[in-house]
């Protein structure tokens, strides 16, 4: 089974990102707990809400330290929505430095005639790393769920494993690299391609945990 832990800093989507995991096969739990984060298979931070206090309370948790430390050993992470911005340098939503594991900036969407900001609803995805794992039975052009205001700019094009347009601007709306996987979408709210997706990370995470012993 895999045991994976949820970030909890006092923001996001938590208890559908959990649902969504269990349904995939994953045993999540939300925790802050600097333990719980060494011993869980997998970590997954989701997110709703704004960049700032979002750093500001994984600062204020002791939780950066630790998520840095679990990815650079290679321990699968998946983002989510604001999870995803987070790994970035910095966003022009506030001043407070991110994660900074992915170079790039946060922007935000550029004001278009007939377009709204959010960007809120179903967009298609257009794959542009194919081999991807979260990209199992999903199809170039299926349909996710958004809700955002600002967008992932990375400084590698390459780290981008889809992207979605929103008028004329075409966006990250998944990132991959090495452990990490990240998602600007809502997995949770985009059934049934997004549970495809949140079913291919937990086989991931099976794949690469220790099979017990006794």
């Amino acid at each position: 089974m895999a045991n994976i832990a949820v970030i909890d800093y006092d923001m996001g989507n938590l208890h559908s990102a959990c649902k969504g995991l269990a349904l995939a096969g994953a045993t999540p739990h939300i925790t802050k707990a600097v333990a719980d984060l060494e011993s869980a298979d997998a970590l997954v931070l989701p997110g709703d809400g704004a960049f700032d206090p979002a750093m500001r309370h994984l600062r204020e948790t002791g939780l950066v330290e630790p998520i840095l430390e679990q990815i650079a050993r290679g321990k699968p992470f998946l983002g989510i929505c604001l999870g995803l911005q987070l790994l970035f340098d910095g966003s022009d939503e506030g001043v407070e430095p991110g994660l900074g594991i992915i170079p790039g900036r946060i922007r935000k969407f550029k004001k278009e005639p007939g377009i709204t900001i959010p960007h809120m609803g179903w967009n298609q995805l257009t794959l542009t790393q194919p081999n991807c794992p979260l990209w199992q039975g999903v199809s170039n052009g299926d349909w996710v769920y958004f809700v955002h205001s600002y967008y992932a700019e990375p400084a590698d094009p390459a780290v981008n494993a889809a992207t979605t347009t929103h008028g004329t601007q075409t966006v990250t709306a998944a990132i991959a690299q090495d452990n990490i996987l990240a998602m600007q979408y809502h997995p949770e709210k985009s059934a049934p391609a997004g549970l495809v997706m949140l079913a291919n990370f937990v086989a991931l995470v099976k794949a690469q945990t220790p099979a017990a012993v006794g």
